[in-house]
């Protein structure tokens, strides 16, 4: 089930868009993402060492504060995974609130109770996850 994924300077633009409109309305958007909670991460990338900033959906279970590499249910993880895998500190724009986190990557017993939590609360990541042979990982921000 291969799924195409859009061009580097495609997905850069859609971001870079999501993110100015999220800090100019103080972590709300629009469109699509109406009414998700979304958050702004700030990783460096594994290869550049630049910082990479990415838009993405959250969740809060248990207290922890959990992001999914879905990317859309593509064959390939998003870049902003390998680059906590690389780099697991980043910082997080959350609303109006910033701060620094660690991020850990969910082992699998671990991720597979939360994602079927996630799937439960938004059915639209099984469907993702039913597109790629890949495990989408999640991984949980801790502030540091």
């Amino acid at each position: 089930m291969t799924q195409q994924v859009p061009d580097k300077e495609t997905i850069k633009g859609f971001n870079r868009d999501i993110v100015d409109e999220f800090r100019t309305n103080d972590g709300k958007v629009g469109g699509q993402f109406a009414n998700a909670d979304l958050l702004v991460l700030t990783a460096t990338g594994a290869k550049s060492g630049q910082p990479r900033v990415t838009p993405l959906a959250y969740f809060r279970i248990d207290g922890k504060l959990i992001i999914i590499g879905s990317f859309a249910g593509s064959d390939v993880d998003p870049a902003w995974v390998h680059n906590l895998r690389a780099n697991p500190q980043a910082h997080v724009e959350v609303g109006t609130d910033e701060f620094e986190v660690a991020a850990r990557e969910l082992p699998s017993a671990e991720r597979d109770e939360l994602f079927s939590r996630i799937t439960a609360a938004a059915p639209g990541f099984a469907d993702y996850q039913a597109r790629t042979n890949r495990v989408i990982p999640l991984f949980e921000l801790r502030r540091a």
